[in-house]
């Protein structure tokens, strides 16, 4: 399938800014069994409702083909070939969506993981897209209020090899459906979050796999079945991007994507497949590969595991300061000139933890010492008299950035939801401003033709309290004002703007260490560096260059059409790191037995054009 240029870096932006839980989040979450599920359903209640009609909103950024064909189509688990060309797609809109079907591939919907009748269709549990996914109509139908489970004799086979036939595990003879082995684990961390988010209700419902508990929720043949499909399909990047995606719209997480090891200290492990009791092997080759004032880039050597690696809890001084799926990560918001002792564990789906890795000493930059920042941020906000409002984002980062995954948005009156967003377009320049005005904004404070978007949108009729947000990828990065902090004024009639030593996104406001404040309507200083914003450009990765084999287990080989060309090969991690690079070479093999096994973006460049490739290194 051939992929475009902008797909390929879409693809590890996505994996890189999907990596992170928000600080803080699971501090309350320090016991074991069921009092461990009960202070998770305290952190995780009482989400955002966005509505039934609203999931169709937050799949456009939750269910998104980035992991398998990366074409932008519905991510449906029903429906997806993970090995091979899907039998068919549908798009992210408003098109291709039903409630009539008679055969696959003729429009999608929303699947209850817990069917809606369970719980008597009601809110918010109707609505609640940590387990509603959209999938084919047909499969759906097919599918229709039976429990899951393991299927030997099936009575039917949808297009993807999902089954539907008796359950074959001793305990339950019914009606079940069983997911291809891709998406298993998926589905059972979806039935955890169910057990967990709606404990207080749980109890009273009806259903083949719940024993009537509040507590251990599920009957003894279902929780074995969903134990060992936690266990043989560990969280995927798309499961942590899902999951990202769907905190931006309602405010709550599954805990056991963040945390996996939730699943057995809660419902035990003794009976998955292996009874894991085997720690992970310890990280090793742990190093600092860049850093600025503010943030330590780093990457390790994986770890292995009897079963599978799950993740990596990174210390600084003796602080969890974030939890990764890979083995790169950076740390952020950082001090200036300060050392940092870093040291990582890994971590399997069984809750073992390995022994920490070797220990190092990094010191973080001087603020005046600077450094490229790493991510787009606001760098002027100008909320003045009348319809004077006007935001600068600056991108600083030494490369150029497409802003088609960016998009604004804004809380009103310090309560309720995000906005819908405004989406930003084009590619910004390294060094540029990007700048957005209220198309009523006075002549005398800054012209419209001179602003990248003049729009009467929401985002930009901001007033004092509202808070305002950079997302990427539908995840907040960066924002001016507290969400739901209230009707209190923390910007009014002031322009701001960005402190020279911040060089890095926050999700936290800070106006006396993050801000310069100006009196109202100063606006000489807006788009003083405004660079211009370029049309995206597309770069096919045509089928002239092939790379096999592909899954390769440590060496493979470049294809060109003219075996004597000479060309440069550069290998991203989904960090967006730097792994592997040559430059003027003509021989076609490429030897990476030192890469960890996982997905890589391969950039082949030759003088007359430049490709991007997917590569698995097993």
């Amino acid at each position: 399938m051939k992929k475009s240029y902008s797909s390929f870096l879409l693809l590890v932006f996505t994996i890189a800014g999907f990596a992170q839980i928000p600080s803080g989040y699971y501090n309350t979450a320090t016991a074991t069994g069921y009092t461990l599920k009960t202070q998770l359903y305290n952190i995780i209640k009482d989400h955002t409702n966005n509505g039934y009609a609203g999931l169709y909103t937050t799949y456009q950024t939750s269910d998104v083909d980035n992991f398998y064909e990366n074409d932008g189509t519905v991510l449906d688990m029903y429906s997806e070939n993970p090995s091979g060309k899907d039998p068919y797609n549908y798009s992210t809109g408003t098109t291709q969506r039903c409630g009539n079907y008679s055969v696959e591939g003729d429009c999608y919907n929303r699947e209850h993981i817990i069917p809606q009748s369970v719980f008597n269709e009601q809110s918010p549990m109707v609505a609640d897209a940590h387990f509603i996914t959209p999938t084919d109509g047909k499969v759906n139908g097919m599918r229709s209020n039976y429990p899951h489970g393991v299927v030997n004799a099936p009575t039917y086979t949808s297009k993807n090899g999902g089954k539907l036939g008796p359950n074959s595990t001793s305990g339950y003879s019914g009606t079940v459906f069983e997911p291809i082995n891709d998406f298993k684990g998926d589905i059972a961390r979806m039935y955890f979050y169910f057990a967990t988010r709606y404990e207080n209700t749980v109890s009273g419902y009806s259903y083949a796999m719940f024993d009537g508990s509040s507590n251990k929720v599920f009957t003894t043949v279902f929780l074995n079945i969903l134990l060992q499909w936690n266990a043989q399909d560990p969280v995927s990047a798309r499961e942590i991007a899902r999951n990202n995606a769907i905190y931006a719209r309602q405010n709550n997480r599954n805990p056991y994507i963040d945390h996996p090891e939730y699943v057995n200290q809660i419902w035990g492990g003794g009976t998955s497949p292996s009874g894991d009791t085997q720690a992970p092997t310890i990280p090793t080759s742990l190093a600092s590969t860049s850093k600025t004032a503010v943030s330590i880039a780093l990457s390790w050597t994986a770890s292995t595991d009897n079963v599978n690696v799950t993740g990596y809890d990174v210390y600084a001084n003796n602080v969890l300061k974030t939890t990764v799926s890979g083995s790169t990560a950076t740390l952020t918001g950082l001090t200036a000139s300060t050392n940092y002792s870093i040291y990582v564990k890994a971590k399997d789906a069984a809750g073992n933890t390995s022994s920490a890795s070797t220990t190092i000493a990094v010191t973080t930059d001087s603020s005046g010492t600077g450094g490229a920042a790493t991510e787009l941020l606001f760098s002027e906000y100008i909320e003045g008299s009348g319809n004077n409002k006007a935001l600068e984002i600056a991108n600083n980062t030494g490369s150029a950035v497409n802003l088609s995954i960016y998009t604004l948005k804004k809380q009103t009156n310090g309560a309720g939801a995000w906005s819908t967003g405004l989406a930003l377009t084009g590619t910004l320049s390294s060094g540029g401003k990007y700048v957005l005005v209220n198309s009523s904004i006075s002549s005398t404070c800054f012209s419209t033709s001179a602003a990248n978007i003049s729009t009467t949108a929401t985002e930009l009729a901001f007033n004092g309290n509202d808070a305002v947000g950079l997302f990427k990828n539908g995840v907040l990065i960066d924002m001016i004002g507290t969400f739901s902090g209230g009707t209190a004024n923390f910007a009014a009639d002031v322009t701001l703007r960005r402190k020279a030593t911040v060089t890095s996104p926050s999700t936290t406001f800070n106006l006396t260490s993050q801000w310069d404040s100006y009196t109202s309507d100063t606006c000489n200083n807006l788009a003083s560096k405004k660079a211009k914003v370029s049309k995206e450009e597309t770069v096919t990765a045509t089928d002239e260059i092939l790379i096999y084999p592909n899954p390769s287990k440590g060496n493979f080989t470049i294809g060109f059409p003219n075996s004597t060309e000479h060309y440069s090969v550069e290998i991203l991690s989904f960090s967006g790191q730097k792994v592997f690079e040559k430059r003027n070479n003509t021989d076609s093999e490429i030897a990476v037995q030192h890469l960890a096994a996982g997905i890589y973006i391969i950039k082949i460049a030759t003088e007359a054009k430049t490709v991007y490739k997917k590569i698995i290194i097993n």
